[in-house]
């Protein structure tokens, strides 16, 4: 679709458009009809049609959520191969798991400082939509879903059901979870959703008191496994949304007298390096995190070389690794 097609669609005027793209003046009215349009259509000025700009930088933009993060790493070391093949340099920038800043570092980019975005989330706001609506650049978003970008994600109901199944199979009937904040659709809600599925499909209840939050954290998931074990219930099955809180949970089950996978059975997501370096081995979630930044870095790549393209999300397979954790 291009902007004269854009145009007609949303009943508005091709320098109608044009203004709202570049921080021009709209009235209210069509600024409404444009963000109406936008969610219809998934519509983004290519950055041909939108050159304001002449000159290419070889700059791509990469927002991540924390520095430390091993799945980051891996996702950005798939984006640099792909992109530094092509001549591309990549301006990395951490955001440190704070929504404000995210939103700093998109307005920054949208000032065509860079040729590209691409953006590991895990959190929207309004704020963030306001801003991404506005992009003057490619954007391909990491990790989440989100209507009207290039997306690549992660199958996490899918994954927190198939590890969930599994330790039913393997037994596990008294079930917890230790996840982490909703807002996070992914990691938060998709996988939560995932592992309730799974109980219900089997059969087995879990009441609300028997599922915590945590932070992604190896001593926030200590700290909420020790709140479920030191309740007066016994389980014998706990998921946790991902590995870090697992290697807390499990040195929680170890201090508290539980052996794993005896008393209780362990699993997580993301297969980190942490998961086979516990006192027990620890069950997990295969992502192919390196595997998503390539594929975000080619989406990127065809963004820049067409004038326009339809939005589409990929959702990447995933593989449960059995560790000792559930080996029963």
């Amino acid at each position: 679709m291009n902007i004269t097609e854009f145009a007609k669609a949303a009943g508005v005027s091709k320098s109608a458009v044009s203004r709202y793209f570049n921080d021009g003046y709209v009235s209210e009215d069509k600024r409404r009809l444009i963000e109406a349009a936008i969610e219809v259509t998934g519509y983004a000025p290519s950055v041909q049609a939108q050159n304001v700009r002449t000159r290419v930088t070889k700059l791509v933009g990469v927002i991540i959520p924390k520095l430390s993060s091993e799945s980051c790493a891996r996702e950005v070391e798939g984006i640099s191969q792909v992109l530094s093949e092509q001549g591309y340099q990549l301006l990395l920038v951490n955001s440190a798991n704070d929504p404000k800043k995210e939103v700093e570092y998109l307005e920054l980019f949208r000032s065509n400082r860079v040729d590209g975005v691409i953006f590991l989330a895990s959190v929207f706001t309004p704020l963030h939509d306001a801003v991404l609506k506005k992009m003057r650049v490619p954007v391909v978003i990491v990790g989440q879903e989100y209507k009207g970008a290039n997306c690549v994600c992660h199958d996490d109901y899918q994954a927190a059901y198939a590890a969930t199944k599994h330790m039913i199979d393997r037994g596990g009937r008294k079930p917890a979870f230790i996840g982490v904040a909703e807002d996070d659709k992914a990691a938060g809600q998709a996988r939560k959703e995932g592992f309730l599925q799974a109980l219900y499909d089997s059969g087995i209840y879990i009441e609300r008191a028997d599922m915590q939050t945590a932070e992604f954290k190896m001593d926030s998931g200590h700290e909420k496994a020790l709140s479920l074990l030191k309740s007066g219930k016994k389980y014998d099955l706990l998921f946790c949304a991902t590995d870090s809180i697992a290697a807390g949970a499990l040195l929680a089950c170890r201090e508290q007298g539980l052996k794993v996978p005896e008393d209780i059975i362990i699993a997580g997501i993301g297969d980190s390096q942490l998961c086979k370096v516990t006192s027990t081995t620890l069950t997990s979630v295969h992502f192919h995190y390196r595997t998503a930044g390539i594929e975000a870095a080619q989406m990127l790549l065809n963004s820049l070389k067409r004038e326009s393209s339809i939005p589409r999300t990929l959702t990447l397979d995933f593989e449960l690794v059995e560790r000792d954790s559930t080996a029963r």
